[in-house]
This record gives structure tokens, C-alpha cells and sequence, in this order.
């Protein structure tokens, strides 16, 4: 859910507002598993054909705040036909929204999960600028520790690419775009990333290395994190994300996810 580089005039205004969405996530949101409860996960895959409780958790019942131009409800993740979807939409907006005039989902790991190969097959949301699709790993204070990510993202303003970022307690400014060769929106292909101990991070597309870190620009995340899907709708961030104009229902869907521990 991060910025790019090639917008070189925006870092600082963007941190601003990341951690005051994340400020506010954490006062807004319901009590997430401490550390001492939530296992370190191992390897899975998981063919999102229905809700396993065991493994996932849906957000509801509260925004993000800051650029979150949405609130999160269970009822907008979905599953069916062997995929799991997220819907973008404004019914029951605002005053069952957070506040906020559009609502939208995400899907989180119970654990956390540390160094690996993470891997999903999605479909980005189609329908213009303004949103965010994405597969990511995220942690924080709401673990009980500093704010490590790393980035996967389809911004709706061009779906031919990929940006990819990573935090590391709470910096980032690591983005990079990808140019895909496909329209990410038009069908189902296979992103992933892995995350070495002590070495690099490195993105694929459809088992085609695209990226890599290795900390040349900023230390590499060390905390373990959970395992994201989200879509949503920007405010006040068009020149990263673009204007977001509602004209129905926008929807991203996941066919599988992976994770293999390294």
C-alpha cells in the first residue's frame, strides 16, 4: 500500500501520512494476536476455496484512516467458484463504512511468517486510477513490534505494471515499477517474492525474476509479518495513485496463495 519512486517530490509527505494511517488503524482496530500468541506460521498452501478460520482473518469494522479512502468490512472478502475475491463498492456508505464513502476488505494471517518464498495468483482490479491492489507481508505495534513490509502492488491507474517497495521500521522509499508485458486486471498470473535471511529480496512474475534488493538502499526487514490481500481506494495521494472516480463496483480476486519457509 506504498509509493514510488519515480514521484521524487512526495517521500516525505507520504511518510506523514503512513504513519497517521497506521496511528489510526491501531486505535480504530480490534486487538490483533500478541506476539506471544501469535505463532511463527510454517509452510502452506492455501487454494482460498473457502474461509479457513484456522489460518485467516478478515479486517472489519474500521479504516485505516489517512490515504485508506475505505472502510474495511468482512462482508467484501469473499469466496466462490474456487477464488477469493475482494469487492470495492460504496452500499452502506458511509455510516456503515467507518465514516468513511466506500467500502472494501482485506485478508490477513493469524501468524506471522518470517523468511521465505511467498507466492499468489491474482487478478488486479480493473476500472481506472485510484486503487490499490496488492499481496504483501506487513508488521507492527499492533505485534508488538516495528513496521517491516514487503510490497507487491497493481495500482489501478496502469495495471501493465508492478510496484514493488519494502519498509524496514518504518522507512521506506524502496519502490520500484515493473512493467509486466500483460495487463495484470485482464487475467490470473503468478507474483511472488523471497526474502532471505540476512541477504536479498527478489520479485517474479510468472517465475521470471524482476527485482531485487539486497540492502544497497536501506536495510532489509528482520521481523516476521502477516500475510496481506487488500484493495482499496486512495484520497489526497493522486500523484501516486491518480484521481479516484467511483463508477461501481470494483473487484480484485486471488486463485491460491503460498508461502514455503526458508
Amino acid at each position: 500500500m506504498r509509493s514510488t519512486t519515480t514521484h521524487p517530490h512526495r517521500p516525505a509527505l507520504r511518510r506523514r501520512l503512513m504513519v497517521t494511517a497506521f496511528l489510526v488503524a491501531l486505535v480504530a482496530a480490534p486487538a490483533l494476536a500478541t506476539p506471544a500468541q501469535a505463532a511463527i506460521g510454517g509452510s502452506f498452501v492455501d487454494n482460498l476455496d473457502g474461509f479457513a478460520t484456522s489460518r485467516w482473518h478478515k479486517a472489519n469494522g474500521y479504516s485505516n484512516g489517512g490515504m485508506f479512502n475505505s472502510g474495511w468490512r468482512a462482508d467484501h472478502v469473499w469466496h466462490s467458484g474456487g477464488v477469493m475475491g475482494i469487492n470495492l463498492d460504496n452500499y452502506g456508505c458511509p455510516s456503515g463504512c467507518s465514516g468513511k464513502p466506500y467500502a472494501s476488505g482485506e485478508y490477513r494471517t493469524n501468524d506471522l511468517y518470517s523468511y521465505g518464498r511467498y507466492e499468489v495468483r491474482m487478478k488486479a482490479a480493473r476500472g481506472g486510477s485510484g486503487t490499490v491492489t496488492s499481496f504483501f507481508t506487513y508488521t507492527g505495534p499492533s505485534d508488538g513490534q516495528p513496521w517491516d513490509e514487503i510490497d507487491i502492488e497493481i495500482l489501478g491507474k496502469n495495471t501493465w505494471q508492478m510496484q514493488t517497495n519494502y519498509y524496514t521500521n518504518g522507512v521506506g522509499g524502496h519502490e520500484k515499477l515493473i512493467n509486466l508485458g500483460f495487463d495484470a486486471a485482464a487475467g490470473y498470473h503468478t507474483y511472488a517474492f523471497e526474502w532471505w535471511n540476512g541477504g536479498t529480496i527478489n520479485w517474479f512474475v510468472d517465475g521470471r525474476l524482476v527485482h531485487q534488493e539486497n540492502g544497497s538502499r536501506g536495510k532489509l526487514p528482520t521481523h516476521p509479518g502477516r500475510i496481506m490481500m487488500n484493495l482499496w481506494p486512495g484520497t489526497g495521494v493522486d500523484s501516486w495513485l491518480g484521481p479516484f472516480s467511483y463508477n461501481g463496483q470494483r473487484q480484485a480476486t486471488y486463485d491460491w496463495v503460498k508461502y514455503t519457509r526458508y
